[in-house]
Formats: C-alpha cells, structure tokens, sequence
C-alpha cells in the first residue's frame, strides 16, 4: 500500500553535471537562483511596510523564579521602530566591523532587537554561545571571541547570569549595556536607554550605505581542531541563502511560516536558517525557552500544544522526544499536526526507530504522513546548501545542491570531498587570511572536509548521501581504512534510544573501537532509583546486557574489520564544554574527545578499562 504523505512540492528535483580532471565533477541545480534582496533590512522594511501588526518574534514572559507565563509579541512595526532608536544608538557611539557588537545572551526579545538595530546601523554583532559564558569555568572562549573581535559595546541580557563572565573576561575600556541588573564596581548602561534614544535621518543614511558586502554578523566555528574562527556573514550572503531556501522548499515563500524554535542564534541553523526565515518571508518567531534536555524538553511540549507551527526544525534528540510524547500525549498530536507542512533535522543522524515513531503518530493523528526533510549546509555556506528531493529520504540521504551553488566533488582516496561555491558562501574568517586560503581551492571553491557518495550511482538526480567527515576517518593499523560517519550512524540506530552519539576508536590498532556516550533515557534500563550515580547506571546487569546485544548484533552483520566493532566502553562523564567537546547544540566532536580522553582509549584496547564490552564470540 502506497503510503499517504501531507503535500509538499520540492523545488529542485533535477541536476546538471560536467566532468573535470582526475576524476573531479561538477554539480548544480537545473534552475537558476531568482533575484534576491540585497540587504535583510529591506525584507523587514517591506513586511513592517505591507504587514505591520503581523507579530515578528515572540516569546514567555520570564517570571522571577525561572517559569514562563504569557506570550509577549513583537509584531515587524514594533520591532522596526526599536530597532531605528537602537540603531542610531550604535551611530552615536562610532561603532563599525572593527569595534563590532558582542551579545552574549540566550534567545530572548532584547537579543533580536538588538540583531535588528545593527542589521540597520550596519554595524556588525557577533552572538556568543552562552555556554562559553555560563558553564565554561576558565572563559577560554568567550576571551578568544573578545580578542578576536574586539568589540564596542558588549550586551547581556542578566547581569547575574552573565555578570562574572563579563567580569572576568571582558576589558574595562569596553561598553557593557545590560537588560536586567547591574555590575558591583563597574560602569553599564541599561538597554532601555537604547531603546530610548530617539532615531534620525542619520539611520537611513547608514542603512542605505550599507549593501551586499556589508558585514552583517560573524558566527563563530566550534573550534574542531583549533580554536573557534570568525565566520564573516555578509548582506549577499545570508539574503541569497533565504532566496535559495525559497526556492528549494517553496513551502517557506507560499505563505509566512510559523516557527516554535530553540535552536541557539549563535548557531547557523538557529540564527541565520531560522532567524533570517521568518524576516526574509515575513513569519513569526515563537521564541521555545525549552530545550531537547531532560529539565527543559516539558516547556518545548508546552509550547509546542499551544502553538501550531506551520514547519518545524529541531535536532535528532529533540525529535526522539517529541516522537516519545506524541504517543500518549493527544493535545500535542492534534496540534502539532494540525497545519505543519514539513519537519526538518540537521545537526547529527536521526536514527530509523524515531522516524517509525513520528509516521506512526502522524498516520494515528490525521491518516497521512508528514515529509521528513534534511541536507547538509555548514557554518561557512550560510548554512543551506544540499538539500532532499523526496518525501521518502532515508538516514544519511543528503539530496541535490540549492539553485545557484555549485558543487565540486573531488575524490580523496577512498572518499569524495564536496566543496561549494556561490553567493551564499563566505567570503573568509575575520582577522585570518591564512585560515582563509587554507579553505579555499584554486578554483575558488570551499573545502568542507564532508564526504559524500551517491543514493543511486545510476541516478545522479537523485543526489548525493552523507559519507562521514574526512578529519575524522583513519587507517588501522593492518592499512584498512575506517569511514567514521556512516559506522557511529549504525551503532547509534542499533542502540536507540539508548545511544546518544559515539566516538570511534582505533587509529593505527588492529582493531575498531567504540566509547558511548548514553542518552537520559538509560537510567529506566537499569531499573535503579533516581539517586544513582550515571556510573552505577552504566554498570548494571541490564544497562550491561542491552549493550552486549547491540554489539552482538553489530558484530553478526559487520563486512570486515573497518565495519567490526571489537570493543565499547560507555562513558559516564559527560561531554565538557571547555575541552571542545561537545557545542551548546549538542554535536560531539570527535577529535577533541579522542584527544581529552586518550588515557581511556588506551584502557579500551589494552584491554584494561571498566566494563568493556566485546563481541559474544570474543568475550
């Protein structure tokens, strides 16, 4: 029976190809990109001009013990007229790209409003991850960002939640402006004074001097191998990168999409795909103060039976929830599916047992379907560049380049590099020139360090699979060369929902290990109370068993010894912050735990580390 999915035209199912030399191809959408504004500013002005009462952002009220209440909305005339007094506030203090805005805050209005008034001001803002502020113990990377940058003015959104990073990292000849509270010994301002000062022809001036090359904001990497670097994000760039969504997911331009939306502005996904959608296509923005976290999952559910967005993004363990909630929570079904036309993941594998969940849930709620889309993008292009062209995508399926990028594929040894060029590509790392030739090949194009390979070698408009990061492939020590992406996607579908990512070992040894680190959802396993340590958790009878059957299993379909899983250990530290570990997304990074955590991974081959699991036919 042929399965029912909800309608959603995809806007690129055809590609053109042209070979190149030694193997190299060329790759792009049959249909060109369509004219696009130059500047994101013009977007805000057309829907603040054409639909002024229609609400831009929106988010809780914060109450004084940490709850939410009300919606609080934004609509894009309120939201144009604070940012014009915002922006000729940043005009008074001389603020350009070399003394730039730093705001450290999570998602909140102030934030947005902010963004927008130097969107105007054409003053650059670089959004700080919070964590570097909040969790991080040594502010390493929050003193990076500030070093690099050397900003004008720095804004927090709560001087007690952010006032000791400020303090301690923050230089004293920089302009702190803060939303609630003050600093003991130290000068700021109050954002209301922003939002006070009144706005003069001098902000037209400055927007209209801006333009395609204008710097509008610099994301920062998450530092893989080195420290994090500046990504510029200019005018052309972003604007181009939301003409080219349009067109890839028509469903954005036909009418103005509703977001419920956590995903943290620092990141590309959450504050240039999701941020600039609902600006450039006139939508609005419900601000999700929840997170796919154990402690705050129940605020995002909330919101999520309250309001019905019309396309939803998240990460993979944001969607295990929700696929787990929606069994039995009948407001959230019927909301959620009410009128949302396309689901959409990035950021790490979503494994088949959470995509069964969320088809069963939907064909149970409204007897059809909802597409499941993803693609590939970075930091660096914007970040949508690949995306899929059928509702029937599996795991690791990536689909065809956005119209007006052109893909080169190189082969690389075994693998294929894809490298990018168009207008939503970066033009460099701010204050980098070195790391900025490194990316970039002869041609122009630049090298994401992903590999890819076809869905359908004999059907090339099909597109291309995801084949794992070359960084972080290696060789055994027999010569026998380990794809990392597609393996730590295996073992992380065949222990769902147990599983939340996996580090894989084995670099000049004989043999492929595993270190896991487990998902909250393990401590019901073992069946311990809730005042067990992860450890304890981690070393019982059942937690033990299921993973020994999991590796069982692996093992009983494994080819050879780069797909062999000889040995896994299960972590219970988790992830630090500090060391480069993990991002406030919630991505692994492999090098870094590898290198923060080679003691173990010694332990783990020689044999000698607690509780390592092995093959039934080896133990």
């Amino acid at each position: 029976m042929t399965t029912k999915f909800r309608e959603m035209k995809f806007g690129v199912t055809r590609v053109q190809m042209r070979e190149g030399t030694a193997g190299t191809r060329y790759m792009r959408a049959d249909q060109d990109l369509t004219p696009y504004a130059m500047r994101m500013t013009d977007r805000l002005v057309h829907w603040a001009e054409h639909a002024p009462e229609r609400t831009l952002f929106a988010r809780r009220h914060k109450n004084a013990d940490g709850s939410t209440g009300d919606w609080q909305h934004i609509s894009f005339a309120q939201a144009l007229t604070s940012a014009r007094r915002i922006a000729q506030s940043l005009i008074n203090r001389g603020l350009n790209a070399e003394r730039p805005v730093v705001i450290l805050s999570e998602n909140d209005l102030q934030h947005a409003l902010l963004a927008l008034g130097c969107m105007l001001a054409g003053v650059p803002y670089c959004p700080a991850s919070p964590a570097y502020s909040t969790i991080s113990q040594d502010y390493d990377k929050l003193r990076h960002i500030l070093t690099t940058l050397t900003p004008g003015l720095v804004f927090a959104s709560d001087a007690k939640r952010y006032g000791k990073a400020i303090q301690t990292a923050v230089a004293a000849d920089v302009e702190v402006v803060l939303h609630q509270g003050s600093l003991d010994g130290r000068a700021s301002t109050a954002f209301a004074d922003l939002l006070n000062t009144p706005d003069t022809p001098a902000v037209d001036a400055a927007m209209q001097a801006t333009g395609p090359d204008t710097i509008v904001k610099f994301l920062f990497t998450s530092g893989s191998t080195k420290l994090p670097k500046a990504v510029i994000n200019t005018q052309r760039m972003w604007c181009a990168n939301q003409q080219q969504m349009g067109q890839s997911m028509p469903v954005l331009a036909a009418s103005p999409p509703v977001l419920v939306d956590w995903l943290p502005w620092n990141h590309t996904f959450g504050g240039n795909h999701n941020f600039g959608m609902v600006i450039y296509n006139g939508g609005t923005l419900y601000i999700d103060d929840g997170k796919p976290t154990p402690a705050l999952m129940a605020e995002t559910l909330r919101n999520l039976r309250e309001i019905a967005p019309t396309v939803y993004f998240n990460v993979p363990t944001g969607f295990e929830a929700i696929a787990n909630a929606m069994k039995t929570d009948d407001a959230l079904r019927k909301n959620l599916l009410s009128r949302v036309q396309m689901f959409f993941y990035a950021g790490a594998a979503l494994a088949q047992p959470i995509w069964d969940s969320l088809f069963e849930s939907q064909e149970r709620e409204i007897g059809e379907r909802i597409v499941m889309s993803t693609g590939l993008g970075m930091t660096e292009s914007g970040p949508f560049a690949i995306f899929v062209t059928s509702p029937r995508v599996k795991s690791g399926d990536l689909g065809v380049p956005t119209p007006g990028l052109e893909l080169k594929l190189v082969p690389n040894s075994d693998k294929v590099e894809v490298r990018y060029k168009g207008p939503n590509i970066t033009p460099g790392y701010w204050r980098a020139p070195e790391e900025t030739r490194e990316h970039f090949d002869e041609e122009g194009f630049f090298c994401t360090g992903d590999a890819v390979t076809w869905i359908d070698p004999s059907d090339v408009h099909q597109g291309l699979r995801f084949d794992g990061r070359i960084a972080e492939d290696f060789k055994l020590s027999t010569g026998t060369f380990v794809s990392v992406g597609p393996l730590r996607g295996k073992i992380i579908a065949a222990g769902a929902p147990y599983i939340q990512d996996v580090v894989i070992t084995g670099l000049n040894r004989r043999e492929v290990g595993a270190m896991i680190f487990p998902t909250a959802a393990v401590r019901t396993l073992s069946g311990l109370d809730a005042h067990a340590s992860l450890a304890e958790v981690l070393a019982s009878v059942p937690v033990l068993a299921h993973f020994q059957t999991v590796l069982n299993e692996l093992s009983s379909h494994a080819t050879g010894s780069a797909s062999r899983v000889a040995r896994a250990v299960l972590l219970s530290e988790p992830p630090s912050i500090d060391k480069g570990e993990v991002t406030d997304k919630g991505s692994i990074n492999q090098r870094a735990v590898l290198k923060h955590r080679d003691a173990l991974v010694q332990a783990l081959h020689d044999g000698t580390a607690p509780h390592t699991l092995l093959p039934q036919a080896q133990a």
